[in-house]
């Protein structure tokens, strides 16, 4: 199973303490040392290299400095801050409305070339068609008590799925037949949005692939993800919005993708499924 948003943060968190620890086993001192030298009490020092408590930059500087390892601080630092913003509440990234956050990641995607995503809960953002944009952005912005910007956030993104089917650009969108289920608006609704997914299936550079509810799986439903160019992913579970780029992890879901991927059926047999969804509405 591909990593959760809160344990791909401990992960990258690991790895500093870990690099943490090398630099106080250089210098041959102990942790209690360290933390007379610091200031700070023994425990401290032992959360800090267990991972249990992520370190300030001043930590780290003092760290450094009590180990005679001051040159190596700049780079502990920017080691830290990445872990941070790996994790990025929902909060903070919305609450200046929905239109900003549709907009954020704009210029990565006019560099990206190829791009892999993974639904299994709602219709992509770049498949989406207004009125079940509108829907499903209202339904947020509703939960999450934000400003009332849902017109301007689904004109962001249309803009953006404009975008993404230009060019030379592929994309390869795999999704649960569930989705093609959940009622995201009215019956009219999600009789347009299925619609317009029979209609995408005909673009030469969009792959469209549905799981089927009986298939037998290799692969379990996973929470919904993006792949820029097989080189950072965008996971996006209901408190945060996670940014990997890692390589390790990438490989994660490349290979969770790569198995999705093959459980899906397509062509005529994905259009059968849509179909009958379609007639469901009825």
């Amino acid at each position: 199973m591909t990593e959760s948003a809160s344990s791909s943060v401990q992960s990258a968190r690991a790895a500093l303490a870990e690099r943490l620890r090398e630099v106080r086993l250089d210098a041959g001192i102990t942790k209690r040392e360290l933390a007379a030298r610091c200031g700070w009490h023994e425990s401290k020092s032992s959360r800090i290299e267990s991972a249990k408590t992520p370190p300030s930059d001043a930590d780290i500087r003092l760290w450094c400095l009590a180990c005679g390892a001051d040159g190596q601080a700049p780079d502990l630092v920017a080691a830290n801050r990445q872990a941070d913003s790996m994790y990025v509440q929902w909060r903070r990234l919305q609450r200046t409305g929905l239109k900003r956050l549709q907009q954020a990641d704009l210029p990565l995607y006019k560099r990206t070339k190829h791009l892999k995503v993974y639904c299994s809960n709602v219709v992509p953002g770049f498949l989406q068609t207004p009125g079940y944009a509108t829907a499903l952005l209202q339904a947020i912005a509703t939960f999450r008590g934000l400003p009332d910007d849902v017109a301007e956030a689904v004109n962001a993104r249309m803009d953006r799925s404009r975008l993404v089917r230009q060019g030379n650009r592929r994309l390869a969108i795999v999704i649960e037949e569930g989705v093609l289920h959940y009622r995201i608006g009215d019956a009219g609704t999600m009789a347009g949005q299925l619609g317009s997914l029979l209609s995408v299936m005909d673009l030469p550079s969009v792959s469209l692939g549905v799981i089927p509810a009986g298939a037998e799986r290799s692969m379990w439903p996973i929470e919904t993800f993006t792949v820029f160019d097989d080189e950072r992913v965008h996971h996006e579970p209901l408190s945060a919005s996670v940014k990997i780029t890692a390589p390790d992890e990438v490989v994660q879901y490349l290979k969770a993708f790569g198995e999705l991927h093959r459980q899906a059926v397509y062509g005529a047999e994905a259009r059968a499924l849509i179909v009958r969804a379609i007639e469901a509405l009825t």
